[in-house]
């Protein structure tokens, strides 16, 4: 992996939602770059450059990171907790987006520090103008925290 700056994780194991996402997020901020992992354990190795993506600048985090919650091998709140609990990782903006709308979900991830939580539309249109507006909003509308 070169050591470009990374825009946005995205952490979807859903190849359709996935291709949509990164469709919107290329419209909105076509400077920012966009990386695709497809389960848990994928991002987890990817963050803290484990597995395949062993020798990766650690320091090279994305700015956004959006994670889906129901996904195979390992569920999107065990990676939620991990990055929230280290320290290293801790200042990373973490959205989640997912069709999970129980409250149970909402609470945990809001408690393990999620910043936010988005419940994903299931109208095309609708899906892709909520990830364009996460990337508004957190490109070039919020100002982040130094790291």
């Amino acid at each position: 992996m070169v050591d470009k700056e990374i825009g946005f994780l995205l952490v979807e194991d859903n190849q359709g939602d996935a291709d949509l996402a990164m469709r919107a997020l290329r419209k909105k901020c076509p400077d920012q770059s966009v990386v695709h992992v497809k389960n848990g354990e994928e991002a987890l190795d990817f963050i803290f450059c484990k597995g395949a993506y062993t020798g990766r600048n650690r320091h090279n985090q994305a700015a956004v990171i959006l994670l889906d919650l129901s996904m195979p091998k390992v569920g999107g709140i065990e990676v939620l907790r991990a990055i929230k609990a280290d320290r290293d990782t801790e200042w990373i903006p973490v959205v989640v987006l997912t069709s999970s709308n129980d409250d149970r979900d909402v609470e945990t991830c809001y408690a393990l520090g999620a910043n936010s939580y988005v419940v994903k539309p299931v109208n095309f249109d609708s899906y892709i103008r909520a990830v364009g507006d996460i990337a508004h909003y957190w490109q070039l509308v919020n100002r982040p925290r130094s790291r």
